[in-house]
């Protein structure tokens, strides 16, 4: 058995065998298969799909490739979320705090930006002092005393899918619905939750791209909770535009930080309510609508508020030391008319190319920076008025975003 064999056999349409995905995958991690063959193998992949057998057999040689998290000794219910990823995304930060202040666990790891999306993690780090590694200890340790817990993947937990999930960034393979399936659902699994709900975006700023795929997505991850008598919920969400009006971490952590504190509602809002809807019922057993109150009435409260500044303060993040860049740039409308439209995929390379994404596998992530969108969908606007604004550090042209804008 050879790699060169392995990757002619999936570039030839032909399913590969258990040994075959073991040979290839469990051999790159140990550094015997190399870049460019695994590049090459994620292409073949890419393009010609994997069969339900390569699939579950791939989850499974994820999961073996390191430990799994043991959740037995927390009390109650524990119910895990995962976004497939869009431009804007930060839903993890508010609904993670609105289900534990209601009582329901929530055990969340986190991964980096994929391609153009946001990474939680990247997003937390724009905290000063905020831990994101956490051992398996501290990780149920945490989830028993404050009842949530959002942290990278710990390096023994699914290691596979850390050096896969790093080199499909940079390699144009991360819109592979299998590879994307395998490595959700392989980390699900370890992570030890009871119950998972996945956020499906589906639109021109998310890694699928139709509704269509998505719900081939979504079947095929509720395939895999079933092989692990796992309980799986799926939400298809709309991710044409930007989700909310910051694109960029620090930006991005301010946002959620005052959705949580009940001073802004908008598209962001709105999901952040359905995902943390789901979550309650699944958790509590009741109808959306009653969940969908109680999630409410958390905000409205400041019991979610509270509980993301324990959070915070848990893991050592100093939220008042957060910095955004002070050097920024108004984009003004260059006609007058009602906005009908945001191209949330042209947003992001901005945000992207201004640095608060990763363009080659060894970027350094600039939290500072990013996308303020100053007028959304359904706006009017007039000549002149500021449309947007782009913090900045060390890039400042180029930028030609008046374009993400349609103004009719």
């Amino acid at each position: 058995m050879n790699i060169i064999d392995i990757i002619n056999k999936k570039r030839n349409k032909l399913e590969l065998t258990r040994e075959e995905l073991e040979y290839a995958f469990n051999g790159y991690i140990k550094k015997e298969v190399k870049d460019y063959q695994m590049s090459s193998l994620l292409m073949a992949i890419c393009i010609n799909d994997l069969t339900d057998q390569e699939v579950f057999d791939l989850v499974d040689i994820f999961i073996k490739s390191g430990d799994t998290i043991d959740l037995s000794s927390v009390s109650g219910v524990k119910v895990d979320k995962h976004s497939t990823g869009g431009v804007g995304d930060k839903t993890t930060l508010i609904i993670a705090p609105i289900v534990a202040s209601l009582g329901i666990k929530v055990p969340k790891m986190s991964g980096r930006g994929l391609g153009y999306t946001g990474g939680t993690i990247d997003k937390l780090e724009s905290i000063p002092g905020f831990k994101v590694n956490l051992t398996k200890e501290e990780f149920v340790k945490e989830l028993n005393d404050i009842g949530m817990v959002v942290c990278s993947q710990t390096d023994s937990l699914v290691p596979l899918d850390k050096e896969i999930y790093t080199l499909r960034d940079v390699t144009a393979t991360v819109e592979s619905i299998p590879l994307i399936a395998v490595s959700i659902m392989s980390k699900k699994i370890a992570s030890g939750a009871d119950k998972i709900l996945i956020d499906i975006k589906a639109g021109k700023g998310a890694l699928v791209k139709t509704e269509h795929d998505a719900k081939l997505l979504r079947d095929l991850m509720i395939r895999i909770g079933n092989k692990y008598n796992k309980e799986v919920n799926c939400i298809i969400s709309n991710m044409d535009i930007p989700l909310g009006i910051c694109v960029g971490n620090a930006l991005e952590v301010a946002e959620a930080a005052e959705i949580l504190d009940g001073r802004v509602k908008n598209n962001l809002y709105d999901l952040s309510l359905e995902i943390a809807s789901n979550m309650i019922s699944m958790g509590k057993g009741i109808s959306i609508v009653a969940a969908r109150d109680e999630a409410i009435e958390a905000i409205n409260s400041k019991k979610a508020y509270n509980k993301f500044m324990e959070f915070v303060s848990y893991q050592k993040g100093d939220i008042e030391s957060m910095v955004i860049s002070d050097k920024k740039i108004e984009i003004a409308a260059t006609k007058s008319g009602i906005i009908t439209f945001i191209d949330a995929y042209k947003v992001s390379e901005v945000s992207c190319k201004l640095g608060s994404g990763r363009l080659t596998k060894d970027d350094v992530i600039d939290s500072t920076v990013g996308v303020f969108l100053n007028k959304q969908v359904g706006d009017s606007v007039q000549v002149g008025d500021i449309i947007c604004t782009i913090y900045y550090n060390k890039v400042k042209d180029d930028f030609d975003i008046a374009k993400a804008f349609t103004i009719q």
